[in-house]
């Protein structure tokens, strides 16, 4: 799903009150988002999403 108010592609994973929570593609810090403004990501965003996860993935092995 991508979130406008954050610019940020994130995974969704339950509804908490009246927010949407979504989690960053790869794992991380999860985030409330507006479910009226959420919209499914489009594959260049989810791709965006993929590469930069992985790109943390790899930085994270080197240390």
């Amino acid at each position: 799903m991508y979130d406008p108010a954050t610019r940020k592609v994130g995974e969704y994973l339950d509804t908490a009150g009246p927010y949407a929570m979504l989690r960053p593609v790869g794992g991380g810090r999860e985030w409330q988002a507006d479910p009226a403004e959420i919209r499914p990501a489009t594959p260049a965003e989810r791709l965006s999403a993929g590469v930069k996860a992985a790109n943390v993935q790899s930085g994270r092995r080197r240390l």
